[in-house]
């Protein structure tokens, strides 16, 4: 009987490690996420790429800007992107600035507003190899968007697979 309850210990022992070492659904190894689940730091020092409008219900004013790595490769056309090519793009409420029109006459002139989010393309291509090399990234407040939010990007940016995923064109 001794034996019996020892063997049982020892199985219910390995199972129970065996259990906890598997992620719960829904909280996988943030290693092994296909996004970026941090900020890039220093992106507000990086160089300016080009700067976007999404007209419709986004309404949003972007900035793109790029760390050393991806400015040197929008520079050169450069394809695919190396890794450690980091994009940022800082979204804001495109608004009418009153007094840039008050000067006009009329409304013509828009401004960033709020923040409404920023977003980065990270490349790695090893940790992110299934998708497409980059990792993508969403934050609002500060705090990055679920796995559910993110599931859309890469099949989107998969579109652009011509210019490795990147839409962004360089403004020199």
């Amino acid at each position: 009987m001794k034996h019996f309850t020892f063997l049982a210990a020892a199985i219910a022992a390995v199972a129970s490690l065996v259990a906890f070492s598997i992620p719960a659904p829904g909280h996988a190894d943030a290693a092994l996420a296909p996004f970026v689940t941090e900020i890039p730091k220093g992106y507000r020092d990086w160089q300016w790429v080009s700067s976007a409008h999404e007209a419709g219900n986004l309404n949003s004013l972007g900035a793109v800007l790029g760390n050393d790595i991806a400015i040197k490769a929008f520079r050169e056309g450069k394809l695919p992107y190396p890794d450690g090519s980091i994009i940022a793009a800082l979204h804001y409420r495109n608004v009418p600035s009153d007094e840039n029109n008050k000067v006009f006459g009329k409304v013509q002139s828009f401004v960033p507003g709020a923040p409404t989010n920023i977003q980065f393309m990270v490349k790695d291509s090893t940790k992110y190899a299934a998708t497409g090399g980059w990792g993508f990234g969403h934050f609002q407040d500060g705090k990055p968007a679920d796995a559910a939010f993110m599931a859309p990007c890469f099949p989107c940016h998969e579109k652009a697979k011509a210019t490795d995923l990147v839409f962004t064109r360089y403004a020199p």
